[in-house]
């Protein structure tokens, strides 16, 4: 059942924080996923990273999932990523799960930019949008708020907001899940199912089958409409993070 939310909530400047810290009560919205869409695109095979290009001390194939992970003796200077080689994505539906260590955290990055000028610290730099993926449950450092990898905007918007990005800040319109329906979805130490959508300037995260974070990006400056997709490691602390079921479907060309 779809709860619609009469009250909006102005939050200006940096999205950092409990989601909807201000608002007045109101009921939630509880939004299942929508159906997967006919003819997704397997990006992995499984067995190989045949069509991803990443470090090769840090990523490989494990089990039949994709394994990064770094080690004090085989550390990564700077955020590291595994680029997917398909081209630049505009509007898709991506669709995977993963799991990760709580000894720091990972991210799903779209819409991003491969970093080669400049310097950079690695080989494989990625900035854009990134979907958190982290190994907590208590609000704020979940998995699947959005990030500004690489930019200005820090956390853009956060798990439980329906909100609006503006060139001064955001505004939230709608509340998706609260602490304590979280704790409940998110499968610590194990398995999460994601899928992000967007269409336009419009971004949907769901976690384990649950609408968790809709934002519709207005800023006109920062607003970010294609680019690549890659899957983080986190410099400093020693991680590792794994992706599986990996799957693509293109909402336009």
């Amino acid at each position: 059942m779809r709860f619609m939310l009469m009250v909006a909530v102005v939050m200006a400047g940096s999205c950092a924080g409990v989601p909807l810290q201000a608002a007045e009560a109101a009921e939630i919205e509880n939004i299942s996923a929508p159906a997967e869409p006919a003819g997704m695109q397997s990006l992995f095979d499984g067995s190989s990273l045949e069509g991803w290009d990443g470090d090769p001390r840090l990523w490989s194939v494990r089990d039949g999932v994709i394994h990064g992970e770094t080690t004090e003796e085989n550390a990564t200077k700077g955020n590291t990523f595994l680029i997917w080689q398909g081209g630049d994505l505009g509007d898709f539906e991506l669709r995977l799960s993963f799991r990760c260590t709580a000894d720091n955290n990972s991210g799903i990055q779209y819409r991003s930019q491969h970093i080669t000028e400049g310097s950079p610290r690695n080989a494989w730099v990625v900035r854009g949008y990134q979907h958190e993926i982290r190994n907590e449950e208590d609000f704020p450092n979940v998995p699947s708020f959005i990030y500004d990898e690489g930019g200005k905007r820090g956390r853009i918007c956060m798990v439980g907001e329906r909100a609006v990005g503006k060139a001064d800040g955001k505004e939230v319109i709608g509340e998706l899940i609260d602490q304590e329906a979280f704790r409940e979805l998110m499968k610590v130490d194990d398995w999460n199912d994601v899928i992000i959508r967007a269409e336009g300037n419009h971004i949907q995260h769901y976690l384990n089958g649950r609408l968790v974070l809709d934002f519709t990006d207005e800023d006109p400056e920062r607003a970010l409409s294609s680019g690549v997709l890659a899957l983080q490691l986190h410099a400093g602390r020693p991680m590792w993070a794994e992706y599986r079921d990996i799957r693509l479907a293109k909402l336009s060309e």
